[in-house]
């Protein structure tokens, strides 16, 4: 079942460390199939807190998306984001 890998950004607090991390995480490797659905558009916030950006993208399952994300070169690069940002990131299972 395709799964879901959810970016929410609600604030850049250093934009050098967002650079590097951008630059870094380039650098993992890309061992699965996986789909860009939205990278950082115009966001409307409906309810709850305003975000400063998502981002999402499509897997064929939960296991890949989560394999992705613990890929020891991306966790390296994500230093960098946890300290450039706040994010909350988390997976979904689609229908």
């Amino acid at each position: 079942m395709s799964a879901y890998m959810i970016y929410i950004r609600d604030e850049i607090t250093d934009q050098k460390e967002m650079d590097i991390y951008n630059e870094e995480s380039k650098k993992a490797p890309h061992e699965y199939e996986a789909e860009p659905l939205a990278f950082y558009g115009k966001t409307v916030t409906l309810e709850g807190a305003t975000v400063d950006g998502a981002t999402i993208i499509k897997f064929n399952n939960i296991e890949e998306a989560k394999a992705t994300y613990d890929n020891p070169i991306y966790q390296e690069a994500m230093k960098h984001r946890l300290k450039g940002a706040k994010y909350r990131v988390f997976i979904t299972e689609g229908i």
